[in-house]
């Protein structure tokens, strides 16, 4: 065969693997064997190269496996063709292979096997090849350093990642994005925002990634500035018609009390999907918006959209938190009827919380029983909640001891059962709880709240000292109660269950943490703009009390979001309707 003629076959094969044409390609690959071209190590590279592009892997390594001498570029093609399509024990075996051969490799070997051990979160296997780039000087490569931060981020070894990512001297968008992304995953989202503000110094182009995990990390914090001022980056680069992007926009305003502005990204995507319409929903029912959720279930499916298994986590959600038992029951039937889902064990705890909640612990409880796996902690842990809502010791006391079993050292179980036994007044039973608990390594988790003025956060503990401007903050809350208790307000001193008298009760509740950094709020912020207070525990029934009066005295906004969901305070009245 001719030089030219198998120049042409080479440029046939290249264009098969342009279009993915396996068939013209493997036409292509009988012509070349019958010329005798099958032990060319260019044509058989580009054989090789053609079978990757196409999907056909396993002709593509008989190809490779049949050659009689390989050139670096036919390991490279196949050991990357293996990595981007998920096959990372062959990528893995095959670099083994190269290596027992002595052959010699690139930049792009060990970044191809990089990406790799990213699908397997093979960290030894990282560290080796981070090992073998430092001996071959190639640890600096732009695609290699991109590569380790990636799977050091992925793996969770944040401080391995942060220093490669820290001494590469030259960086791509997808390097910074990588690392950014890295921090989110692993829930340091400060440090994740620390990173994009040096990213904005610099001036740096933000791809889709960077721009939504960096929206992620401000829902993580509830930072609503910092939120609002990255959609107005993500308006101003034209990501915000990213589907990806947008969704988690909708999730940021979500989790920063802003559910209008949510809902306003939401009805600007011009081809919604599965992913956006689950997160509305989401915050529908987080917000306590339980009819505009549902209303928004049905909606999707008058499109043509099919309702999956996340979509029904948030609707049995907004049903739980609204007390809706009928629904939520006629929901769970419908998955499995209708759309022939198999309820998993998040949409059971949701049935279970439903049917606590509004007090059904029985048929709660009944419902764990017949389940087809065994009770998770959150169920046990809903089912102990709701026992103390509604006095049911007898089963408060059976959820106790399976959560004993599954969270030993949790020790918000050891206190909630005490809690129940104060509010049964046996106090026999929790002078003994307490005690085991004193004496037991786990330790209770303290109530604190946080809020936000002026970019900065203010963290605040029950009986809070140390803030600077503390004496203020008690001197308003004092003023503030006494003109609440001119309106009715009373302490709702049920909702202490220390063994203690009762001004001594009184004392403990009003410097609850959440009400201290309303205090703070009313000092701060301008009399128009609402008060967004997170908590990391459950809103006691005092402080939802305080905060209904407050809100109508002081004629403010005031959003809650504890660790359940948010409340929303106006001119007296709840969100949740005083179910939650």
């Amino acid at each position: 065969m001719c030089n030219a003629s198998v120049t042409y076959l080479h440029a046939v094969l290249q264009l098969c693997a342009r279009n993915r044409a396996a068939i013209q390609g493997k036409a292509c690959h009988a012509h070349a064997i019958r010329f005798g071209l099958q032990e060319d190590t260019t044509t058989s590279n580009i054989l090789i190269n053609m079978y990757c592009k196409s999907g056909l892997l396993s002709s593509a390594r008989k190809v490779f496996d049949e050659m009689p001498a390989r050139s670096l570029v036919s390991w490279n093609t196949l050991i990357g063709s293996y990595a981007q399509n998920g096959k990372a024990q062959e990528a893995l075996s095959l670099f083994k292979s190269m290596q027992r051969e002595g052959n010699s490799f690139s930049e792009f070997t060990i970044s191809s096997v990089l990406c790799a051990s990213v699908a397997k979160c093979a960290v030894f296997v990282c560290k080796q090849l981070h090992g073998f780039a430092i001996k071959a000087a190639i640890d600096s490569n732009l695609f290699v350093g991109t590569a380790l931060v990636d799977v050091y981020a992925k793996s969770g070894l944040v401080k391995d990642a942060s220093w490669v990512f820290e001494k590469m001297q030259e960086r791509s968008v997808v390097t910074w994005s990588c690392m950014v992304v890295g921090y989110v995953q692993n829930d340091l989202f400060e440090e994740a925002l620390l990173l994009f503000h040096r990213a904005q110094i610099m001036e740096l182009e933000h791809d889709q990634f960077m721009l939504s995990s960096i929206t992620c990390a401000c829902a993580g914090l509830a930072a609503l500035i910092e939120g609002t001022q990255v959609h107005a980056i993500i308006s101003k680069t034209g990501f915000d018609s990213n589907i990806f992007v947008a969704s988690s926009l909708i999730d940021m305003y979500a989790k920063c009390g802003s559910v209008k502005e949510a809902y306003t990204v939401f009805t600007g995507i011009e081809e919604k999907n599965v992913v956006s319409w689950n997160t509305m929903i989401s915050a529908f029912a987080k917000h306590a918006h339980a009819l505009e959720a549902m209303i928004s279930f049905e909606k999707m499916q008058l499109i043509g959209l099919h309702p999956n298994e996340v979509t029904y986590i948030s609707v049995l959600s907004a049903c739980s938190h609204m007390g809706f038992v009928d629904e939520a029951k006629s929901y769970f039937d419908l998955m499995i009827r209708e759309h022939n889902l198999s309820p998993n064990v998040i949409h059971y705890s949701c049935m279970v919380d439903t049917l606590g909640r509004a007090g059904k612990i029985s048929e709660a409880y009944n419902l764990i029983q017949r389940m087809p796996f065994g009770a998770t902690a959150s169920m046990w842990g809903s089912l102990l909640s709701c026992c103390r809502l509604h006095g049911n010791l007898e089963l408060a006391e059976v959820a106790a001891k399976h959560l004993f079993e599954l969270e030993p050292d949790n020790a918000g179980n050891h206190i909630l059962l005490s809690n129940i036994y104060a509010a049964n007044k046996k106090w026999e039973e929790v002078a003994g709880a307490r005690k085991l608990l004193k004496e037991s390594v786990v330790r209770k988790e303290r109530g604190k709240s946080w809020i936000a003025i002026k970019d900065k956060v203010h963290m605040f503990m029950v009986g809070e000292i140390n803030h600077p401007r503390i004496v203020e903050i008690y001197s308003k809350l004092d003023n503030l109660v006494e003109e609440m208790m001119i309106l009715g307000y009373k302490v709702e001193i049920e909702h202490e269950l220390h063994d203690v008298d009762e001004s001594r009760k009184q004392e403990l509740l009003k410097h609850h943490s959440e009400k201290l950094a309303l205090s703070f709020g009313l000092l701060c912020l301008p009399p128009s703009a609402p008060i967004r207070i997170m908590k990391n525990l459950r809103i006691c029934g005092d402080c939802h009390s305080f905060m209904k009066h407050a809100s109508c005295i002081t004629q403010r906004e005031i959003l809650v979001r504890d660790i359940n969901r948010f409340h929303h305070f106006r001119n007296g009245c709840c969100s949740c309707g005083d179910f939650w």
